[in-house]
């Protein structure tokens, strides 16, 4: 009886405990001044990452959040399909997920979102799935501004499914602004002829 009673407590012991160790506590902390993202496991800094947040004109917000959705594939809604790998949403469209403009990472060249490189993404991702109900969110600093003007002076690229491109830029006698493929926080732009049509198919994949 004593030996029957002692193996329920050895068992419960290691339930409750890889209960526990399940529940690690994770802490993502991405500073906006040194455009650096730490990850902090049980109070450990277990990662530390180069990130990309929102260049001049947009903005990431700063704040404490939880995990609101995670997908493991996912595409911009407001720019052309633009992939968002290993998104981790936290506010709404705003998320931390994969970016295959890894030459940008370490400035300011977002729309809004989070950009980690794809492979550090994974990393992330699976990390916050483990213990997602136990991860804090934590955006906070500044956009430096000695690097307002670092990708603005680098050669465009346009993202398609191959990865970027480049595009020929033209400084100062270009007609606009370019965009490089991310986040959901885009401006709309009209749909016309065949995209039009599809309009019924992108919305099933536009659902929040």
């Amino acid at each position: 009886m004593v030996t029957r009673l002692a193996s329920v407590l050895v068992a419960l012991i290691a339930l409750f405990g890889g209960i526990a160790a399940a529940r690690a506590e994770v802490v993502i902390v991405v500073n906006k001044s040194t455009q650096r993202l730490t990850v902090s496991v049980d109070g450990a800094t277990r990662y530390q990452w180069p990130v990309s947040t929102a260049r001049m004109g947009y903005n990431t917000p700063n704040g404490t959040y939880g995990v609101e959705r995670m997908e493991v594939q996912w595409f911009s809604r407001k720019y052309d399909w633009s992939p968002m790998p290993h998104s981790i949403f936290f506010n709404g469209g705003y998320a931390i997920h994969g970016s295959y403009e890894i030459g940008r990472l370490g400035t300011p060249a977002s729309h809004g979102c989070i950009r980690l490189h794809p492979n550090n993404a994974t990393i992330l991702y699976r990390l916050v799935e483990a213990n997602r109900h136990a991860t804090r969110i934590v955006v906070t600093g500044d956009r430096p501004s000695n690097m307002y003007m670092s990708n603005a002076r680098q050669r465009g690229y346009v993202d398609n499914d191959d990865g970027p491109s480049p595009r020929a830029n033209y400084g100062s006698r270009a007609r606009g602004p370019y965009y490089d493929g991310d986040d959901d926080d885009r401006p709309t732009r009209s749909i016309h002829g065949n995209r039009a049509r599809n309009r019924g198919f992108e919305d099933i994949f536009n659902q929040d």
